[in-house]
């Protein structure tokens, strides 16, 4: 997820959006005229990566673009903290084929009440079978030259996008709270769209809450204070406006006590009022980030960069929605070491945002770009031996990954692009389409060099922003705009390889940090015999000490770990990277004193980066574990979301 550089001026960014906003109504016909052409050759159109895209389709999405594609969506929506529902009506603005008889939309555990056109006449539909992973599709008949359609709908239970928190398990304990996440595909489970990440929408929303609490979006907020609701004074309204064309999976919405602090111009912190301090010291560098980003790959093109942070809960590190990245709590460490996860979000304001996978088969063009963009905004704010250590770390995460993606015998997954037909694409979640398609991209910059690397990507993200982009249109633009159309060079670089092929081509660098080198030392030094007291531990970084405990071996004994607790604090540790890794050699080598906290751990956190491996550690241990594993997830489980549950599923069988 890349971001370009901020403007200079308000009327330079009015107008960027207003062109974003234009280039979404027109992209649609485009695409249109490309599908339903017949004076263009199939040989000129596989040369034309705009055409490549437009005829790609998306096996995650019942919708027909083709013929009727949605260009906007119109929220008004009321949020029953009681009922725990989302009610309200989508208004969908269309692009349609001359003779275009129906849209079909993509729902999910949705409870459709009636559709209508633009002036309120009833139009007919029907709710499709579908399947659990799909959700099922509507189907609305279109009266001859319909440009608009307005689903009346409220959500249920059984939705994968939204938790609903009860004050007990916010940070401030007296307000409920509500949050979404709509990658890869949920969004369906509170809008009724076409949910495909190929088809670019704009969107606005009212947004009706009860009066105590703030909604924020991923979209321009028009009234931040909100405003009054006749004839409910205990409810307010908010209302917002994205006036770029971006995938519906980032359309994204929050509803809690929610306050916000200025990092800098372009720059803030929201988060609940009881957190929001602390947050607000850990993000203290966004500004930072922000310009060293839009130097390197061009100008910012949403407006603002504000982070969310949300309740434990949240499922993932961040998730990039445009304007307002939601963040976990678990990188407030106290100390700003886990802020790369700020400059992961802000990169997918370039890759991800502004150019994106057109389907979840291209899902390393967001991940894999956005790592390699990550780490350069890292070195430009943090210097070179911080980048260096978050690479190392990086390509340790990645050799582990493909060795289990090996022993499951899942080498489908080992690659960058993966044929997910039939497959649900949070299966295909793992550090291969991050480090793996982040590791493509350094091969590339260590033949071509930075600089033409740089151009080459610059002109990337200009060529193709507020579009979407599918493995085999980048070939084509890389060919042509990279390797100048050299077949030979194109083999020598064993770009076929690496995107279709699994594993990982023998061109790859290995990132190297003389730091990590010296902590590997260290590790054997301690293994050897060495007292803790008498390692070179004294200017070491978390990061360094989150190697640390990655290079202990399986011989690692309970008093070692006693002796390495007493002098370094781990079970204690408020860094939950070095929390994690060290209650995952707690669960290895059943080291009684760290159980406390991983229970503790595991009921508050619902970071799947972090439970599940715990979940699987402890269901590998004979007797104790799978005991322990299911006795926390029994207490755990009602605070976990959705997509957690269903992760830790897969290695907690019931």
């Amino acid at each position: 997820m890349t971001a370009a550089p901020k403007t200079s001026s308000a009327g330079t960014r009015l107008g960027s959006g207003l062109f974003a906003r234009l280039a979404g109504l027109a992209a649609p016909l485009l695409a249109i005229g490309m599908l339903m052409t017949n004076c263009t050759s199939h040989e000129a159109q596989n040369n034309d990566p705009q055409a490549i895209v437009a005829r790609t389709i998306d096996d995650h999405s019942w919708a027909r673009p083709q013929e009727a594609r949605v260009t906007h969506v119109d929220l008004d929506l009321t949020a029953d903290f009681n009922k725990k529902i989302l009610s309200g009506a989508a208004t969908l603005t269309l692009a349609t084929e001359a003779n275009a008889k129906q849209v079909i939309l993509d729902t999910k555990a949705l409870d459709i009440q009636s559709v209508t056109d633009a002036a309120g006449a009833p139009l007919k539909y029907t709710l499709g079978k579908g399947n659990e992973m799909m959700g099922k599709p509507l189907t609305i008949e279109l009266p001859q030259g319909a440009q608009t359609v307005v689903v009346h709908y409220a959500t249920q239970e059984g939705g994968t996008a939204l938790q609903w928190l009860d004050p007990s398990q916010t940070a401030g304990k007296k307000l409920p709270f509500l949050f979404s996440q709509g990658e890869e595909i949920n969004t369906r489970s509170w809008i009724p769209t076409q949910d495909s990440p190929a088809i670019r929408q704009t969107y606005t929303a009212r947004i009706v809450v009860p009066s105590n609490l703030v909604a924020v979006m991923s979209a321009e907020r028009l009234t931040p204070k909100g405003e009054p609701v006749e004839g409910h004074p205990s409810q307010r309204a908010f209302r917002f406006d994205m006036k770029q064309p971006i995938a519906p999976y980032l359309i994204a919405i929050a509803i809690g006590d929610i306050g916000f602090k200025s990092e800098g111009p372009d720059t803030g912190v929201y988060a609940e009022r009881a957190i929001l301090d602390k947050a607000a010291y850990e993000f203290a560098d966004m500004q930072s980030m922000l310009d060293a980003a839009s130097k390197l790959y061009g100008p910012y093109q949403w407006g603002r960069y504000d982070v969310l942070v949300l309740p434990p809960s949240f499922p993932f590190g961040g998730m990039e929605n445009p304007t307002l990245t939601f963040a976990t709590p678990t990188v407030i460490a106290g100390d700003r070491s886990l802020v790369s996860l700020v400059a992961h979000e802000l990169a997918h304001s370039w890759s991800g945002n502004l150019v994106t996978n057109a389907t979840w088969e291209d899902f390393w063009l967001n991940e894999g770009f956005t790592v390699y963009f990550e780490n350069r905004i890292m070195e430009q704010v943090y210097g070179k031996d911080r980048a260096d250590m978050l690479k190392v770390l990086g390509w340790q995460d990645l050799q582990a990954t493909l060795k289990d993606l090996d022993d499951a015998k899942q080498p489908e997954f080992t690659k960058l692009h993966p044929d997910l037909n039939g497959v649900d694409p949070d299966d295909y979640f793992s550090d291969v389409p991050y480090e793996k398609g982040a590791a493509f991209l350094r091969m590339l910059e260590a033949h071509f060099g930075r600089k033409k690397l740089d151009a080459y990507l610059k002109g990337y993200f200009h060529r193709y922003a507020f579009q979407s982009m599918t493995t085999d249109a980048f070939v084509v633009d890389l060919r042509e705009n990279l390797l100048h159309n050299d077949a030979d060079l194109e083999k020598s670089l064993k770009i076929h390889q690496w995107l279709y092929d699994k594993g990982l081509p023998d061109n790859a660098v290995a990132p190297t940090s003389a730091l990590l080198d010296q902590v590997k030392g260290q590790a054997v030094a301690f293994m050897n015999g060495a007292a803790p007291a008498d390692l070179q531990t004294q200017d070491w970084s978390p990061l360094q000490f989150q190697y640390f405990l990655t290079q202990l071996p399986d011989t690692l004994t309970v008093d070692q770990m006693a002796a390495l607790d007493k002098a370094y604090g781990f079970t204690a540790s408020h860094n939950d990277e070095i929390l994690s890794n060290w209650l995952l050699l707690a669960v290895k080598h059943h080291y009684q004193p760290a159980m406390p906290v991983l229970h503790d751990f595991l009921i508050s956190v619902g970071r799947m980066k972090y439970v599940t491996p715990l979940y699987k550690a402890l269901m590998a241990q004979a007797g104790w574990g799978p005991e322990m594993a299911r006795s926390i997830y029994a207490e755990a489980e009602p605070g976990y979301h959705e997509i957690t549950r269903a992760s830790i599923a897969k290695v907690l069988p019931q």
